[in-house]
């Protein structure tokens, strides 16, 4: 491995964006073993490094950027060229906006990673893992105000009376997606492929989708294909059919929609670690379980993807007859509801958590919270608090096993 300050002293372009893309809403921290200027490399050259420095999360259109970049580049043409480029490899977002095309830096989660789904290589997802792992970045990711991402309940998990707004209703917030919609694969399922672990919960393999701007970013890429509202709608069914945990981005205007598993997504196996993810997470439910009409058939636990229903062990007093019923460890729960319809008798339900989460509008709102958390110099320290406090809570010890 190469040595973090040689290779800083060596890449001032790429040292540079890293600490332009760390002063963004979601941040790019510098890593200690060199990941993070590997990763910028596979996908900048170092004058499109200098280039996405102009750029910033706001989407602004060439004229704009080229005052930034007049020093970098000799004409608005060659600026296009480089941002193009930088585009076809998945380091910047792209919008068409009342005729004007914009551009904008795209954080590394929610983002960049995603949009090398056609450029996986062995390289990459090298780099992409010892940069993750590294605590530095974990704190980061964990400190913001509000999380990227939300989970909501699937539409079986939903009964007539229970108070759930709209923007916890998957069929709502694709009523109100703005077009396009492209469907895609899903890059935590190709990256688990790649290395040899096919996902043991779906054989699909296009179940992620994007609409609005990020769907036109992907258009312009070449990624994914491009299908309609009603389309989503069915591919959005099949996955709650198959368990699959819907996260779409923290917004109530969704620009994006993943639809998860335990064995290969990022987000979930982020969410294990963790004692309890709802400090980080967003969510509005949590499953609630009458033991009364459990008969102990297990089928909840198949379908729980983070690990928050478990297998009881049977007392003293039963018999090798008697079913064990299922232990639900509400720290541990995210309220996706695939195990309410699981159940075959009723037993397991969903119930609003006592703090409701309101996300804001779209995405420009909530970088303005994101943005104005990043100033708040204690936020590393609270995160660092509320693990604490949930370890010592839950005696979960996976987050301290971790290495980096």
């Amino acid at each position: 491995m190469e040595n973090a300050s040689a290779l800083r002293n060596d890449n001032t372009p790429y040292v540079k964006l890293q600490q332009h893309l760390n002063n963004q809403p979601v941040g790019f921290p510098p890593s200690r073993n060199g990941a993070d200027i590997r990763l910028l490399k596979h996908i900048f050259t170092p004058k499109e490094a200098e280039v996405a420095t102009c750029l910033n999360h706001l989407g602004q259109p060439l004229d704009t950027i080229f005052k930034r970049a007049a020093h970098i580049v000799a004409s608005k043409r060659e600026l296009e060229k480089h941002l193009t480029s930088i585009l076809k490899k998945g380091g910047l977002e792209f919008r068409l906006e009342k005729g004007q095309r914009l551009y904008a830096n795209t954080p590394l989660v929610v983002g960049m990673y995603e949009l090398q789904l056609e450029r996986l290589s062995p390289e990459f997802i090298q780099d992409f893992k010892a940069y993750t792992s590294e605590k530095r970045y974990g704190i980061s990711f964990l400190a913001t105000k509000l999380p990227q991402m939300r989970t909501i309940p699937i539409g079986k998990s939903i009964t007539p009376k229970m108070p759930v707004a709209d923007f916890d209703q998957i069929n709502k917030l694709l009523e109100t997606a703005s077009d396009p919609f492209v469907i895609l694969p899903c890059i935590c399922r190709r990256k688990k492929s790649l290395q040899g672990e096919p996902c043991q919960q779906t054989d699909r393999t296009e179940t992620c989708m994007a609409m609005g701007g990020v769907a036109q970013t992907l258009l312009k890429m070449e990624i994914g294909r491009k299908i309609t509202r009603n389309e989503a709608m069915d591919i959005i069914r099949e996955n709650q059919k198959e368990g699959l945990v819907l996260q779409p981005g923290n917004t109530q205007d969704i620009e994006f929609l993943c639809s998860c598993c335990g064995c290969c997504c990022s987000m979930l196996s982020l969410q294990k670690e963790l004692p309890r993810p709802l400090d980080f997470w967003a969510s509005n439910f949590q499953t609630s379980i009458d033991p009364d009409c459990c008969i102990g058939c297990g089928k909840c636990i198949i379908h729980c993807q983070t690990q928050a229903l478990t297998l009881a062990k049977l007392s003293k007093n039963q018999s090798k007859e008697d079913r064990p019923k299922p232990n639900l460890n509400r720290h541990r729960c995210i309220g996706c509801g695939n195990c309410v319809p699981a159940c075959p008798t009723g037993a397991l339900s969903l119930i609003p958590c006592v703090s409701q989460v309101r996300p804001p509008k779209d995405r420009e709102g909530l970088n303005t919270i994101l943005l104005k958390e990043k100033k708040n110099k204690l936020a590393p320290i609270k995160v660092i608090g509320k693990l604490a406090k949930g370890i010592a809570l839950t005696g979960d010890l996976n987050l301290l096993k971790k290495k980096g």
